[in-house]
Protein backbone atom coordinates (compact mmCIF):
# COMPACT_ATOMS: atom_id res chain seq x y z
CA UNK A 1 0.00 0.00 0.00
CA UNK A 2 1.35 3.75 -0.75
CA UNK A 3 1.93 5.97 2.09
CA UNK A 4 -0.66 8.14 0.91
CA UNK A 5 -3.51 5.18 1.55
CA UNK A 6 -2.08 4.47 4.66
CA UNK A 7 -2.00 7.82 6.02
CA UNK A 8 -6.27 8.01 4.76
CA UNK A 9 -6.32 4.68 6.61
CA UNK A 10 -4.62 5.91 9.52
CA UNK A 11 -7.08 9.05 9.75
CA UNK A 12 -10.43 6.85 8.93
CA UNK A 13 -9.54 4.24 11.69
CA UNK A 14 -8.94 7.44 14.42
CA UNK A 15 -12.21 8.30 13.46
CA UNK A 16 -13.77 5.27 14.07
CA UNK A 17 -12.08 5.14 17.42
CA UNK A 18 -13.82 8.55 18.38
CA UNK A 19 -17.22 7.84 16.86
CA UNK A 20 -16.97 4.41 18.89
CA UNK A 21 -16.06 5.98 22.35
CA UNK A 22 -18.54 9.11 21.87
CA UNK A 23 -21.26 6.95 21.07
CA UNK A 24 -22.16 4.93 24.04
CA UNK A 25 -19.54 3.90 27.07
CA UNK A 26 -20.26 0.00 26.90
CA UNK A 27 -18.29 -3.13 29.04
CA UNK A 28 -16.69 -4.80 26.77
CA UNK A 29 -18.43 -8.45 26.58
CA UNK A 30 -15.76 -10.47 24.93
CA UNK A 31 -17.56 -13.82 25.09
CA UNK A 32 -20.55 -12.45 22.72
CA UNK A 33 -20.69 -11.35 19.52
CA UNK A 34 -23.15 -9.34 17.52
CA UNK A 35 -24.29 -11.40 14.56
CA UNK A 36 -24.94 -9.47 11.07
CA UNK A 37 -26.33 -11.91 8.54
CA UNK A 38 -24.92 -11.53 4.77
CA UNK A 39 -27.29 -12.77 2.07
CA UNK A 40 -25.92 -12.89 -1.42
CA UNK A 41 -24.88 -15.04 -4.66
CA UNK A 42 -21.68 -16.54 -3.84
CA UNK A 43 -21.76 -18.86 -7.06
CA UNK A 44 -23.17 -18.91 -10.14
CA UNK A 45 -23.89 -16.31 -12.72
CA UNK A 46 -24.10 -13.52 -10.06
CA UNK A 47 -21.56 -14.25 -7.72
CA UNK A 48 -19.19 -11.62 -8.85
CA UNK A 49 -21.51 -9.20 -7.64
CA UNK A 50 -22.03 -11.26 -4.60
CA UNK A 51 -18.40 -11.93 -3.52
CA UNK A 52 -17.19 -8.76 -4.31
CA UNK A 53 -19.71 -7.16 -1.82
CA UNK A 54 -19.17 -9.91 0.49
CA UNK A 55 -15.58 -9.03 1.15
CA UNK A 56 -16.29 -5.34 1.12
CA UNK A 57 -18.41 -6.06 4.21
CA UNK A 58 -15.83 -8.02 5.85
CA UNK A 59 -13.10 -5.70 4.88
CA UNK A 60 -15.34 -3.08 7.23
CA UNK A 61 -16.03 -5.12 9.55
CA UNK A 62 -12.36 -6.46 10.14
CA UNK A 63 -11.56 -2.55 10.75
CA UNK A 64 -14.54 -2.54 12.77
CA UNK A 65 -13.19 -5.18 15.01
CA UNK A 66 -9.43 -4.97 15.07
CA UNK A 67 -9.47 -1.19 15.66
CA UNK A 68 -12.71 0.20 17.93
CA UNK A 69 -12.98 -3.51 19.42
CA UNK A 70 -16.41 -4.50 17.37
CA UNK A 71 -19.78 -2.50 18.53
CA UNK A 72 -21.25 -1.88 21.69
CA UNK A 73 -18.15 -3.51 23.22
CA UNK A 74 -18.85 -6.50 21.35
CA UNK A 75 -17.41 -8.24 18.32
CA UNK A 76 -19.26 -8.30 14.89
CA UNK A 77 -19.53 -11.82 13.84
CA UNK A 78 -21.15 -12.10 9.65
CA UNK A 79 -23.62 -15.22 9.27
CA UNK A 80 -22.14 -15.55 5.49
CA UNK A 81 -25.35 -17.30 3.21
CA UNK A 82 -25.08 -18.39 -0.89
CA UNK A 83 -28.42 -17.41 -2.12
CA UNK A 84 -27.84 -18.80 -5.42
CA UNK A 85 -29.64 -15.83 -6.96
CA UNK A 86 -32.43 -18.46 -6.03
CA UNK A 87 -35.75 -16.18 -4.54
CA UNK A 88 -36.97 -19.77 -2.79
CA UNK A 89 -33.50 -20.01 -1.48
CA UNK A 90 -33.01 -16.23 -0.43
CA UNK A 91 -36.74 -16.35 1.30
CA UNK A 92 -35.37 -19.55 3.50
CA UNK A 93 -32.37 -17.37 4.38
CA UNK A 94 -33.92 -14.71 5.17
CA UNK A 95 -36.23 -16.77 7.86
CA UNK A 96 -33.00 -19.17 9.15
CA UNK A 97 -30.98 -15.80 10.24
CA UNK A 98 -33.68 -14.18 11.51
CA UNK A 99 -35.28 -17.29 13.51
CA UNK A 100 -32.42 -19.52 14.23
CA UNK A 101 -29.15 -17.57 13.94
CA UNK A 102 -31.13 -14.71 15.72
CA UNK A 103 -29.11 -11.78 13.72
CA UNK A 104 -29.40 -8.07 14.84
CA UNK A 105 -29.91 -7.03 11.26
CA UNK A 106 -28.69 -8.47 7.46
CA UNK A 107 -26.41 -6.72 5.03
CA UNK A 108 -26.42 -7.93 1.50
CA UNK A 109 -29.42 -8.81 -1.39
CA UNK A 110 -27.97 -8.96 -4.94
CA UNK A 111 -31.19 -10.07 -7.00
CA UNK A 112 -33.89 -8.42 -7.24
CA UNK A 113 -36.05 -11.09 -7.27
CA UNK A 114 -34.74 -13.00 -4.13
CA UNK A 115 -34.83 -8.86 -2.46
CA UNK A 116 -38.42 -9.34 -3.15
CA UNK A 117 -38.60 -12.91 -1.64
CA UNK A 118 -37.20 -11.90 1.32
CA UNK A 119 -38.20 -8.27 2.41
CA UNK A 120 -41.41 -9.60 3.90
CA UNK A 121 -40.06 -12.24 6.41
CA UNK A 122 -37.80 -9.13 7.61
CA UNK A 123 -40.14 -6.37 7.83
CA UNK A 124 -42.48 -8.91 10.01
CA UNK A 125 -39.93 -9.45 12.46
CA UNK A 126 -38.71 -6.15 12.48
CA UNK A 127 -35.23 -7.34 11.96
CA UNK A 128 -33.40 -4.37 9.61
CA UNK A 129 -32.02 -4.83 6.27
CA UNK A 130 -29.81 -3.19 4.34
CA UNK A 131 -29.63 -3.62 0.73
CA UNK A 132 -25.98 -3.30 -0.50
CA UNK A 133 -26.13 -3.87 -4.42
CA UNK A 134 -30.35 -5.20 -5.71
CA UNK A 135 -31.45 -2.08 -7.34
CA UNK A 136 -35.32 -3.04 -7.68
CA UNK A 137 -37.33 0.06 -6.88
CA UNK A 138 -39.98 -2.27 -5.22
CA UNK A 139 -37.77 -3.32 -2.22
CA UNK A 140 -38.17 0.12 -0.54
CA UNK A 141 -41.67 1.23 -1.54
CA UNK A 142 -43.12 -1.72 -0.72
CA UNK A 143 -43.43 -1.09 3.01
CA UNK A 144 -42.33 2.62 2.66
CA UNK A 145 -45.45 4.55 4.52
CA UNK A 146 -48.43 5.15 4.04
CA UNK A 147 -47.74 1.12 3.17
CA UNK A 148 -46.51 0.13 6.83
CA UNK A 149 -46.06 2.52 9.63
CA UNK A 150 -42.19 1.60 10.23
CA UNK A 151 -40.11 0.49 7.07
CA UNK A 152 -37.21 -1.90 7.95
CA UNK A 153 -35.92 -2.07 4.49
CA UNK A 154 -32.53 -0.04 3.49
CA UNK A 155 -30.64 0.43 0.27
CA UNK A 156 -27.54 1.69 -0.27
CA UNK A 157 -27.31 1.24 -3.93
CA UNK A 158 -29.35 3.44 -6.63
CA UNK A 159 -32.84 1.89 -6.73
CA UNK A 160 -34.17 1.52 -10.86
CA UNK A 161 -36.15 4.86 -10.61
CA UNK A 162 -33.42 6.68 -9.94
CA UNK A 163 -30.82 5.52 -12.67
CA UNK A 164 -33.09 5.01 -14.91
CA UNK A 165 -34.32 9.30 -14.65
CA UNK A 166 -30.63 9.47 -14.88
CA UNK A 167 -30.26 7.85 -18.14
CA UNK A 168 -33.14 8.63 -19.59
CA UNK A 169 -32.76 12.63 -19.43
CA UNK A 170 -29.03 11.76 -20.78
CA UNK A 171 -30.27 10.23 -23.48
CA UNK A 172 -33.37 12.34 -24.67
CA UNK A 173 -32.11 15.66 -23.39
CA UNK A 174 -28.07 15.37 -23.51
CA UNK A 175 -28.02 13.60 -26.86
CA UNK A 176 -31.76 14.27 -28.26
CA UNK A 177 -32.43 10.54 -28.91
CA UNK A 178 -36.30 9.61 -29.43
CA UNK A 179 -36.00 6.23 -31.41
CA UNK A 180 -34.87 3.61 -28.13
CA UNK A 181 -35.37 0.25 -27.90
CA UNK A 182 -34.87 -1.78 -24.84
CA UNK A 183 -33.74 -5.38 -24.45
CA UNK A 184 -34.19 -6.77 -21.09
CA UNK A 185 -34.13 -9.98 -18.62
CA UNK A 186 -36.91 -11.93 -18.12
CA UNK A 187 -36.09 -12.18 -14.35
CA UNK A 188 -37.50 -9.24 -11.42
CA UNK A 189 -34.30 -7.15 -11.76
CA UNK A 190 -34.72 -6.77 -15.77
CA UNK A 191 -38.78 -5.80 -15.14
CA UNK A 192 -37.79 -3.60 -12.57
CA UNK A 193 -35.27 -1.84 -14.89
CA UNK A 194 -37.61 -2.13 -18.29
CA UNK A 195 -40.48 -0.72 -16.29
CA UNK A 196 -38.48 2.73 -14.18
CA UNK A 197 -36.46 3.37 -17.99
CA UNK A 198 -40.34 2.99 -19.48
CA UNK A 199 -41.95 5.60 -17.07
CA UNK A 200 -38.57 8.12 -16.79
CA UNK A 201 -39.35 7.91 -20.63
CA UNK A 202 -42.46 8.86 -20.33
CA UNK A 203 -42.23 12.01 -18.73
CA UNK A 204 -39.95 13.07 -21.02
CA UNK A 205 -42.81 12.51 -23.71
CA UNK A 206 -40.82 9.14 -25.81
CA UNK A 207 -42.02 5.96 -25.49
CA UNK A 208 -39.74 2.89 -26.81
CA UNK A 209 -39.56 2.19 -30.36
CA UNK A 210 -39.12 -1.62 -29.41
CA UNK A 211 -39.27 -3.87 -26.15
CA UNK A 212 -37.84 -7.37 -26.21
CA UNK A 213 -36.86 -9.71 -23.76
CA UNK A 214 -34.37 -12.56 -22.69
CA UNK A 215 -34.00 -15.45 -20.59
CA UNK A 216 -30.96 -16.30 -17.96
CA UNK A 217 -28.30 -18.31 -19.91
CA UNK A 218 -29.64 -17.24 -23.55
CA UNK A 219 -26.50 -16.46 -25.99
CA UNK A 220 -27.78 -15.93 -29.01
CA UNK A 221 -29.86 -12.41 -29.06
CA UNK A 222 -29.75 -12.11 -32.83
CA UNK A 223 -33.79 -12.02 -32.89
CA UNK A 224 -34.08 -9.44 -30.66
CA UNK A 225 -30.94 -7.09 -32.04
CA UNK A 226 -32.61 -7.36 -35.43
CA UNK A 227 -36.15 -6.29 -33.95
CA UNK A 228 -34.33 -3.83 -33.48
CA UNK A 229 -32.10 -2.40 -35.97
CA UNK A 230 -35.90 -3.40 -38.10
CA UNK A 231 -37.57 -0.67 -35.37
CA UNK A 232 -34.75 2.22 -36.78
CA UNK A 233 -33.54 2.18 -33.15
CA UNK A 234 -30.95 5.21 -33.04
CA UNK A 235 -30.03 3.69 -29.63
CA UNK A 236 -29.92 0.27 -27.63
CA UNK A 237 -30.79 -0.39 -24.04
CA UNK A 238 -30.06 -3.91 -22.36
CA UNK A 239 -30.83 -4.87 -19.06
CA UNK A 240 -29.49 -8.30 -17.14
CA UNK A 241 -26.15 -9.48 -15.63
CA UNK A 242 -22.95 -9.50 -17.20
CA UNK A 243 -22.80 -13.03 -19.28
CA UNK A 244 -26.07 -12.09 -21.08
CA UNK A 245 -25.49 -8.98 -21.97
CA UNK A 246 -21.52 -10.08 -23.37
CA UNK A 247 -23.50 -12.28 -25.42
CA UNK A 248 -25.72 -9.30 -26.77
CA UNK A 249 -22.40 -6.91 -27.22
CA UNK A 250 -20.63 -9.83 -29.50
CA UNK A 251 -24.20 -10.82 -31.33
CA UNK A 252 -24.60 -6.38 -31.82
CA UNK A 253 -20.57 -6.79 -32.97
CA UNK A 254 -21.03 -9.71 -35.40
CA UNK A 255 -24.55 -7.94 -37.25
CA UNK A 256 -22.30 -5.51 -38.36
CA UNK A 257 -24.42 -2.68 -36.14
CA UNK A 258 -22.86 0.41 -34.86
CA UNK A 259 -25.81 1.43 -32.48
CA UNK A 260 -24.68 3.30 -29.50
CA UNK A 261 -25.51 0.60 -26.66
CA UNK A 262 -26.25 1.53 -23.04
CA UNK A 263 -26.94 -1.02 -20.18
CA UNK A 264 -27.58 -1.50 -16.54
CA UNK A 265 -24.46 -0.84 -14.10
CA UNK A 266 -23.97 -4.65 -13.93
CA UNK A 267 -21.57 -3.81 -16.95
CA UNK A 268 -18.84 -3.03 -15.08
CA UNK A 269 -18.63 -6.72 -13.68
CA UNK A 270 -15.65 -8.47 -14.52
CA UNK A 271 -17.80 -11.80 -16.14
CA UNK A 272 -19.23 -8.71 -18.75
CA UNK A 273 -15.95 -7.05 -19.46
CA UNK A 274 -14.04 -10.43 -19.89
CA UNK A 275 -16.56 -11.93 -21.91
CA UNK A 276 -17.57 -9.30 -24.38
CA UNK A 277 -13.69 -8.48 -25.07
CA UNK A 278 -13.60 -5.55 -27.75
CA UNK A 279 -17.32 -5.86 -28.47
CA UNK A 280 -18.02 -4.47 -25.25
CA UNK A 281 -16.31 -1.12 -26.11
CA UNK A 282 -18.35 1.92 -25.92
CA UNK A 283 -21.06 0.74 -24.15
CA UNK A 284 -22.29 3.11 -21.41
CA UNK A 285 -24.15 2.67 -18.33
CA UNK A 286 -24.73 4.86 -14.82
CA UNK A 287 -22.08 3.45 -11.92
CA UNK A 288 -22.07 5.09 -8.10
CA UNK A 289 -18.21 4.31 -7.75
CA UNK A 290 -15.68 3.55 -10.56
CA UNK A 291 -12.26 2.19 -9.72
CA UNK A 292 -10.17 4.82 -11.84
CA UNK A 293 -10.50 7.90 -9.99
CA UNK A 294 -8.07 9.72 -9.12
CA UNK A 295 -10.04 10.55 -5.53
CA UNK A 296 -7.62 9.81 -2.70
CA UNK A 297 -10.58 8.37 -0.98
CA UNK A 298 -11.28 5.79 -3.94
CA UNK A 299 -7.55 4.73 -4.06
CA UNK A 300 -6.98 4.10 -0.72
CA UNK A 301 -10.40 1.99 -0.85
CA UNK A 302 -8.78 -0.11 -3.55
CA UNK A 303 -5.68 -0.11 -2.79
CA UNK A 304 -6.75 -2.04 0.82
CA UNK A 305 -9.01 -4.29 -0.92
CA UNK A 306 -6.25 -5.48 -3.16
CA UNK A 307 -3.78 -5.42 -0.15
CA UNK A 308 -6.37 -8.18 1.58
CA UNK A 309 -7.79 -9.92 -1.29
CA UNK A 310 -5.71 -10.27 -4.55
CA UNK A 311 -5.01 -7.86 -7.27
CA UNK A 312 -8.18 -9.45 -9.60
CA UNK A 313 -10.16 -10.17 -6.29
CA UNK A 314 -12.66 -7.32 -7.18
CA UNK A 315 -15.01 -8.52 -9.79
CA UNK A 316 -17.99 -5.64 -8.90
CA UNK A 317 -16.74 -2.88 -7.94
CA UNK A 318 -19.75 -1.12 -7.04
CA UNK A 319 -20.49 -4.19 -4.91
CA UNK A 320 -17.60 -3.81 -3.06
CA UNK A 321 -18.03 0.00 -2.66
CA UNK A 322 -21.77 -0.51 -1.38
CA UNK A 323 -20.82 -3.39 0.67
CA UNK A 324 -18.32 -1.35 2.93
CA UNK A 325 -20.44 1.78 2.77
CA UNK A 326 -23.06 -0.08 4.34
CA UNK A 327 -21.51 -1.86 6.75
CA UNK A 328 -20.00 1.57 8.01
CA UNK A 329 -23.08 3.31 7.63
CA UNK A 330 -24.60 0.23 10.17
CA UNK A 331 -21.63 0.62 12.32
CA UNK A 332 -22.86 3.96 12.65
CA UNK A 333 -26.34 3.55 13.54
CA UNK A 334 -25.71 0.55 15.83
CA UNK A 335 -23.26 2.69 17.86
CA UNK A 336 -26.11 5.75 18.22
CA UNK A 337 -28.56 3.28 18.92
CA UNK A 338 -26.99 2.01 22.05
CA UNK A 339 -28.86 -0.96 21.22
CA UNK A 340 -29.05 -4.50 19.04
CA UNK A 341 -32.58 -4.13 19.00
CA UNK A 342 -34.32 -4.08 15.37
CA UNK A 343 -36.64 -1.32 15.89
CA UNK A 344 -33.77 1.32 18.05
CA UNK A 345 -31.76 0.37 14.82
CA UNK A 346 -34.22 1.31 12.64
CA UNK A 347 -34.70 4.31 14.06
CA UNK A 348 -31.22 5.57 14.29
CA UNK A 349 -30.50 4.47 10.26
CA UNK A 350 -33.77 7.07 10.20
CA UNK A 351 -31.92 9.74 11.71
CA UNK A 352 -28.01 9.41 10.89
CA UNK A 353 -27.01 13.47 11.17
CA UNK A 354 -23.26 13.05 11.45
CA UNK A 355 -20.87 12.96 8.11
CA UNK A 356 -20.34 8.75 7.91
CA UNK A 357 -16.93 8.21 5.50
CA UNK A 358 -17.79 5.74 3.23
CA UNK A 359 -16.20 4.94 -0.56
CA UNK A 360 -19.27 6.27 -2.47
CA UNK A 361 -19.67 9.20 -0.75
CA UNK A 362 -20.20 10.44 2.86
CA UNK A 363 -23.24 10.15 4.14
CA UNK A 364 -25.14 12.87 5.96
CA UNK A 365 -28.90 11.80 6.44
CA UNK A 366 -28.60 9.24 4.00
CA UNK A 367 -32.16 8.11 5.24
CA UNK A 368 -35.36 9.32 6.84
CA UNK A 369 -38.62 7.64 7.86
CA UNK A 370 -39.98 8.27 4.24
CA UNK A 371 -36.68 7.84 2.29
CA UNK A 372 -34.88 4.95 2.72
CA UNK A 373 -32.67 4.85 -0.43
CA UNK A 374 -29.42 6.49 0.52
CA UNK A 375 -27.76 7.36 -3.31
CA UNK A 376 -29.70 10.39 -5.62
CA UNK A 377 -29.80 10.53 -9.27
CA UNK A 378 -26.66 13.14 -8.21
CA UNK A 379 -24.52 11.15 -7.20
CA UNK A 380 -24.43 8.74 -10.38
CA UNK A 381 -21.86 9.20 -13.27
CA UNK A 382 -21.60 7.86 -16.54
CA UNK A 383 -19.43 5.28 -17.20
CA UNK A 384 -18.19 3.71 -20.44
CA UNK A 385 -16.48 0.55 -21.19
CA UNK A 386 -12.46 1.15 -22.82
CA UNK A 387 -9.55 -1.44 -23.20
CA UNK A 388 -11.96 -4.48 -20.81
CA UNK A 389 -12.37 -1.70 -18.15
CA UNK A 390 -14.72 1.00 -17.06
CA UNK A 391 -13.62 4.29 -17.20
CA UNK A 392 -15.65 7.79 -16.82
CA UNK A 393 -17.15 8.72 -20.10
CA UNK A 394 -16.84 12.21 -18.78
CA UNK A 395 -13.43 14.19 -17.96
CA UNK A 396 -15.50 16.69 -15.57
CA UNK A 397 -17.23 14.20 -13.66
CA UNK A 398 -13.57 12.07 -12.70
CA UNK A 399 -12.27 15.67 -11.76
CA UNK A 400 -15.64 15.82 -9.66
CA UNK A 401 -14.43 12.46 -7.77
CA UNK A 402 -12.38 14.71 -5.47
CA UNK A 403 -15.99 16.15 -4.10
CA UNK A 404 -18.16 14.41 -2.20
CA UNK A 405 -21.51 13.99 -3.71
CA UNK A 406 -23.89 14.61 -1.27
CA UNK A 407 -27.95 13.20 -1.15
CA UNK A 408 -30.37 15.51 -2.41
CA UNK A 409 -32.86 16.54 0.17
Amino acid sequence: MSIESKRVFRVVRRCLLALAVSAAAVPVLAEQTIKIGVSGPFSGGSAPMGNSMRMGIEMAVDEINTYVGGVLGRKVELVLRDDESNPKKGAEIAKELIEKEKVAVTVGVVNTGVGLASIDAYQQAGVPLLVAVSTGAELTRRYAPPAAPKNFIFRMSAPTAVSNRFMARHLVERLGMKRIAILADDTGYGEAEMNDLVAALKSLKTEPVLIKRFSIGDRDMRSQLEAARGADAQVLVMYGIGPELAAIARNRRDMGWQVPTFASWTISMRNFLDEAGEAGTGVMAAQSFIPGSESPRHRSFISEFRHRYGNDAMESAMSAAQGYDAMRVLFNAMSSAGSTDGDAIRNALERIDRGVEGVVSTYIHPFSADDHDALTENMLVLGVVRQGRIEYAFQEDARRSFAVRRKEQ
